[in-house]
């Protein structure tokens, strides 16, 4: 059996509860998992950054053909006609909603351009002495808004819903789409920035550091220096966000004040042999079942209806909890935390459908499709609860379960 020296363990806290923890060396293929809140603090999932600068080459290569070309075409009324990313989005923004355009364009565009242009910078950046930081601190903010997963899903419920009135191909570009999407998953998953960080800015671990702190940017546990910011990114190390609580408050009450809008509103309006026919978000899901398309009803249901609102819910049973001191269990709040985090980016379909639907049938013929009032507020409301959950501090869930515990 092997024995481990105590000098050779390496301190660290975990940055979901601040559980401090002494692990043996390990390697970057190895899981690390908090034996306190179970949260994973290195998955074992992890390239190098020459594999994951291939794979960002070949994502930017692609993403041309991917966001020009076109994903579906329909014959309608006797012509062809294309739908592809950008052309959906500059039809939002000439209606006359450049905010929509701009959610829709980050989130489908610009961020999973982003993602391989970081990558490939910090490759470049190393070998000419660039400073990293800002890059490797943006990389560990961009995972939740990647989203051509779920534009993938919103082209197809598109076809679907245009099955009824013409027939459907597949476009040049759908293959790279596709493609695309699949590498820029394999990035998001093995990127490890922990090692990233390690490797460009190594610092020495040391076990025996009483003011040891955990950064929340970078994630190193360790002293902060004299001006109090972390030795590794420079960031300002504090013991708890101060203002957490108050943003993540104040990102649900404006989401929750435009998801009235959001549903009341019609967020698309459909023009057929000159009938005006708007849909909310739930009619249109009605209209759905009504069609006989159950599957994709449940599917745009779940993201845009039921989604939003459990967020937003959790979420305020979180922050309750918070300020109640609440004896739940911190690893079930924690995994409501997770949940809510993963799944708030798939409210995005709605945008997207609407999107892709305008750049089918926007001709101003027989047949229209154009952007209701309340898909501004609907996307903006979206945006907010993603902030909000990243703007929790979840180790204020710990911090008010300790101090129930003391007051027993």
């Amino acid at each position: 059996m092997n024995h481990i020296n105590h000098t050779d363990l390496i301190l660290q806290r975990c940055r979901h509860c601040n559980q401090k923890i002494h692990t043996p060396p390990f390697s970057p293929r190895q899981v690390i998992i908090c034996p306190r809140c179970a949260s994973q603090l290195n998955d074992g999932r992890s390239w190098s950054l020459n594999r994951l600068s291939i794979l960002a080459i070949t994502l930017l290569m692609l993403a041309p053909i991917a966001f020009w070309q076109p994903l579906i075409s329909i014959h309608l009324l006797g012509s062809q006609i294309n739908a592809n990313v950008i052309e959906g989005i500059r039809l939002i923004n000439q209606q006359g909603d450049p905010i929509t355009a701009s959610i829709v364009a980050f989130c489908a565009i610009a961020a999973p351009l982003l993602l391989p242009i970081l990558v490939l910078s910090l490759q470049v950046g190393r070998k000419i002495g660039l400073n990293l930081r800002p890059i490797l601190l943006v990389l560990s903010h961009i995972k939740e808004w990647v989203m051509l997963d779920v534009y993938l899903i919103a082209l197809g419920i598109a076809a679907i819903k245009m099955q009824d009135y013409a027939s459907v191909f597949i476009g040049h570009g759908l293959i790279a789409f596709i493609t695309m999407s699949i590498l820029s998953l394999l990035i998001l998953i093995h990127m490890n920035l922990d090692l990233l960080w390690k490797n460009v800015y190594p610092i020495e671990e040391k076990d025996s550091q009483a003011d040891a702190m955990t950064c929340t940017a970078c994630h190193y546990t360790g002293p902060p220096n004299k001006h109090g910011r972390c030795q590794r990114c420079h960031c300002l190390v504090q013991y708890r966000d101060p203002h957490s609580l108050q943003k993540t408050w104040a990102a649900l009450i404006a989401a929750m004040v435009l998801l009235f809008p959001a549903n009341l509103m019609p967020i698309s309006i459909f023009y057929l042999n000159g009938q005006r026919l708007e849909d909310t978000i739930y009619s249109g899901v009605v209209s759905l079942i009504d069609s006989g398309n159950w599957p994709i009803a449940i599917i745009v249901f779940i993201a845009s209806i039921l989604v939003p609102f459990i967020k937003i819910i959790i979420m305020i049973l979180l922050l309750f909890s918070i300020h109640f001191n609440s004896k739940t269990d911190p690893v079930l709040r924690m995994k409501l935390l997770k949940f809510v985090s993963w799944i708030g980016r798939w409210s995005m379909l709605d945008l997207f459908v609407i999107a892709l639907m305008m750049t089918l049938v926007n001709r101003e013929q027989l047949m229209s499709f154009t952007m209701g009032p309340a898909a501004l507020y609907f996307g903006t409301a979206v945006i907010l609860t993603i902030l909000a959950v990243e703007w929790l501090d979840s180790r204020l869930i710990w911090d008010s379960y300790g101090k129930t515990k003391l007051a027993k």
